[in-house]
């Protein structure tokens, strides 16, 4: 009986609190229990109806739209938050431009569109949903996030208005006619964060993807497969700050026009591209993560890294060591390195810079080696190499892969070859030498 008291008084707590505060912590449950929350009291009956962060899946296919229909014609908040479609058949989705519509009228401000189901390729063209594109093109100051994913076609004749858009993600849709994406981007003044995942199991209209973006700041572009084709992209984006780029494979070009305000880029998994000039756009930034397996470098030239102080290379490239170089002559300011191999030795021999990097002797101040390879003659020279002219190092990390405990002589002859390498450090520098073993 007193549990049973103490439910009352919990409950009575519960009915007392402000209903702004209620619908507060409704908003951070899914919008099927927060419906559910209409049956507990004559109080509650109506609060659900002012949450307005809604999402909904498509549990039951059968009644999805209408369900969906008839809880936003209930719906009373002045304007939605966060409006989500998650949607797994296709049947379900065949109406989802109405609801689409229904949460622009409400001023939505966040809107995802995820319609994640199986298609076969030969009936692509059938089986996408075409995105209600008419709701863009009139003047919307309202709508902060865009996020359209899968299977979506988007045809935009006409150059949208999407005043306050900031953040666009467009993964894995589909372009109809020539000239989409131009509109669609021309439109968005006010643009910061651009996300462009592809995958080329199907096709896009464009062969060029221009992303011409004044006020663009984050970019990421990743592909999944191979595209093999005369494609590729264009970057003019004056403001950018950060730029990922991931699983260019096969495609002719890759061009970055304008990035003079560049702070941190990752390049990655990028390969086969002709008319590969990325390196060229990279130097204005302060942080660079490259891992450009099998790729004819093109350097920058006379061009250096002014403002580079933090430098993470894979080395799964052959001559990744004349890249290494480049960077070390081209980095005055340098004092962060992460060298990370991948697994397949690369066979290629190291040839040291003909004088030692500005950087070496002023300004590194950490190494991290991940995956050293200690047998191999080519990575212990690098080593060597950095750890005898780095004037500065405070610290440096060496990485290897594990060793099966009864190989006593190997272990022994690792443990000999890291004392070396401690040994040359510190006969140039007083710095801390850690060895981990993955």
């Amino acid at each position: 009986e007193s549990l049973r008291n103490g439910d009352v008084v919990n409950e009575d707590r519960l009915n007392e609190l402000p209903e702004d505060l209620l619908v507060h912590i409704l908003s951070f449950l899914p919008t099927k229990s927060v419906v559910a929350t209409s049956v507990l009291s004559k109080r509650w009956r109506h609060v659900w109806k002012m949450v307005q962060n809604l999402k909904f899946d498509s549990e039951n296919h059968h009644t999805f739209t209408e369900d969906v229909y008839r809880l936003l014609m209930l719906h009373k908040a002045t304007f939605i938050e966060t409006f989500h479609l998650d949607i797994k058949n296709r049947d379900a989705a065949l109406d989802v431009g109405i609801l689409v519509g229904i949460a622009f009228a409400r001023h939505v401000r966040n809107l995802v569109l995820d319609l994640d189901y199986h298609f076969y390729y030969d009936d692509a063209y059938t089986s996408i949903v075409k995105f209600p594109s008419v709701y863009c093109i009139y003047d919307n100051n309202t709508l902060e996030t865009l996020k359209l994913k899968n299977s979506l076609l988007l045809d935009f004749p006409y150059r949208v208005c999407l005043n306050s858009l900031r953040k666009l993600h467009l993964h894995c849709v589909h372009f109809e006619t020539q000239g989409s994406v131009g509109n669609l981007l021309s439109g968005c003044p006010c643009l910061e964060d651009l996300v462009v995942q592809q995958n080329n199991r199907f096709y896009q209209s464009e062969k060029a993807f221009t992303i011409a973006v004044p006020s663009l700041q984050r970019l990421t572009i990743e592909e999944d497969d191979y595209r093999g084709d005369d494609g590729g992209y264009v970057i003019n984006a004056p403001s950018l700050k950060y730029l990922n780029i991931k699983g260019l494979y096969g495609i002719e070009f890759c061009l970055i026009e304008k990035a003079p305000e560049l702070v941190e880029a990752k390049v990655s998994k990028v390969s086969d591209i002709n008319n590969e000039n990325i390196m060229v756009s990279l130097t204005s930034a302060k942080r660079l993560s490259l891992n450009l397996s099998h790729l004819e470098i093109k350097y920058p030239g006379d061009r250096i890294f002014h403002q580079l102080v933090y430098l993470e290379l894979h080395t799964d490239k052959c001559k990744w060591w004349n890249l290494l170089s480049f960077m070390l002559d081209g980095s005055p300011k340098l004092q962060i390195l992460k060298l990370i191999n991948v697994r397949k030795h690369i066979g290629r021999k190291w040839k040291k810079p003909k004088c030692v990097p500005d950087c070496l002797l002023f300004r590194l101040e950490t190494l991290e080696w991940t995956r050293y390879e200690w047998e191999r003659r080519d990575e212990k020279e690098v080593a060597t190499y950095i750890l005898r002219n780095t004037r500065r190092l405070k610290k440096a990390t060496f990485s290897t892969k594990a060793i099966e405990p009864e190989k006593l002589k190997k272990l022994e002859k690792r443990r000999e070859m890291l004392d070396e390498l401690a040994s040359v450090g510190r006969a140039s520098n007083s710095c801390d030498f850690v060895f981990e073993t993955l």
